[in-house]
Order: C-alpha cells, then sequence, then structure tokens
C-alpha cells in the first residue's frame, strides 16, 4: 500500500477509534467521575484500563480464546451478571462522592485531592479494567468487527458507532486488511482518554459545582447500565 493510501488507513481509524471511544456508557462514565474527583492523571489512567481490556480483547480474538464465550450462553450470562454488579457497586460509590460534593455546600470537598490521598490513580484502572473485561459486548465487538479489520475487506466505519450507527451508515467505508488501521484505532482512542479528561478536568476549574454534577451523571449511567445488564443475566442464565 503507498504512504498515501496508509495515512488515510491511519486516519480512518483513529475517527473509528474516536466514534467507538466517545458515546456515552459506563466507561466513559468512570472516566467522568474519577477525572473530576481526582484528576485529570485518574481520568487517563481509567481510560487506560478500559482499552488494555481491549487489547486483552483482540489478542484473545486472534487466538480464538474469546469464541468460547459465543458458544457457551451460561459463562456469557455469568459475565454479563459480575459486570451488573460492578457497575451497581461503583454507581453508589459515584454517588457516595456527588453526596459528599453537594453537602459541602461550594460543590468541592472531597473532590480534586491527591491521588495518594484518594486511593491514588490506579483506583481508575482497576474499575475501568473490571467492567471492561467483564462486558460481553466489548467481546463480541472484537469476535466480530475488530478481528474483521486485519482481513482484507471493507469496513463501514461509523456504520459501527454504538447508538447512533444507522444513522452514519455509508459515511466512511475503507478498505481492512492494514495493520494501520487497527494502529489508528487505538490512536483514536487515546486521544480520547487523553482529551476528555483533560476537558472536564479544565470545565470543572471554572464551575465549581461540576464535579459533583459529573459524579452524579455518572451514578445515574452506570446505575442504568447496571440494571440493564442485570437483567440481561437473568434472561439467559434463567
Amino acid at each position: 500500500m503507498a504512504l498515501g493510501g496508509l495515512v488515510v488507513t491511519f486516519g480512518a481509524g483513529i475517527v473509528f477509534g474516536l466514534a467507538l471511544a466517545a458515546p456515552p456508557g459506563p466507561m466513559n462514565a468512570i472516566i467522568a467521575e474519577e477525572s473530576v474527583v481526582r484528576g485529570w492523571l485518574a481520568g487517563f489512567t481509567a481510560g487506560l484500563g478500559a482499552m488494555t481490556a481491549d487489547l486483552c480483547f483482540f489478542l484473545l480474538s486472534l487466538a480464538g480464546v474469546v469464541a468460547v464465550v459465543r458458544d457457551a450462553p451460561t459463562l456469557r450470562g455469568t459475565m454479563i451478571l459480575v459486570g451488573g454488579l460492578l457497575m451497581l457497586y461503583f454507581a453508589y460509590g459515584a454517588a457516595d462522592d456527588a453526596r459528599e460534593g453537594f453537602a459541602s455546600g461550594d460543590g468541592t470537598a472531597g473532590f480534586g485531592g491527591a491521588p495518594s490521598e484518594l486511593g491514588g490513580t490506579s483506583r481508575g484502572f482497576r474499575k475501568a479494567f473490571a467492567l471492561a473485561i467483564t462486558n460481553p459486548y466489548q467481546i463480541a465487538f472484537w469476535l466480530t468487527v475488530g478481528v474483521g479489520l486485519l482481513e482484507p475487506g471493507v469496513v463501514d466505519v461509523l456504520a459501527k458507532t454504538p447508538y447512533v450507527g444507522a444513522e452514519l451508515t455509508g459515511l466512511l467505508v475503507v478498505r481492512t486488511g492494514s495493520p494501520a488501521l487497527l494502529v489508528g484505532l487505538f490512536g483514536g482512542i487515546v486521544c480520547w482518554i487523553v482529551g476528555f479528561p483533560a476537558t472536564l478536568v479544565a470545565a470543572g476549574r471554572r464551575v465549581d459545582r461540576l464535579a459533583p454534577l459529573v459524579a452524579a451523571g455518572s451514578a445515574v449511567v452506570l446505575g442504568g447500565f447496571g440494571i440493564l445488564f442485570c437483567y440481561d443475566a437473568a434472561t439467559t442464565l434463567f
């Protein structure tokens, strides 16, 4: 492939990565909470945890290991249940952070402290990784679209975007089979986990009450997805 083609493919991968990382969901809820409560590094580290799970899924998909989940409904249901319970647990923690922030009067109590005082930046990494590694929907993505990125063919990049893919079908169709596309995808994810926490931290410095509001929003998102996952698990297992 010519250099120009590689650059275009790499750029398409970045767009793909951003499109996958940006939509609201449990991962971004964790990143948002960590960012406003513990600072940019904690938010970035949380994003790194989610991306590490994606990398694990990709490597296991290449080895054919995660295909076991697709063919084992009981295992899949158990993973969904674990993920749902984790989301509900983290939702409780986010709600507690929000309560402390609102109770302070200026919305800043317990927020923005040094990572060493608040459990360290590794806390967000563990939370996001635990949620992502038990998320069967991420496994399904890497079993289908993810591995297919290295096989010769074409992919409608924006059509795979969560929630809004149907409206974006046909806007960005690229050829697959080049590692540049996959490298770009992870590059796009890195751009998001660097920029999203930075934006939240910058906004939080200007709006005192943003931190507890973001924590409350994270609690709602995580709680909603937790209930959804638990319901999905119940219909799968019983």
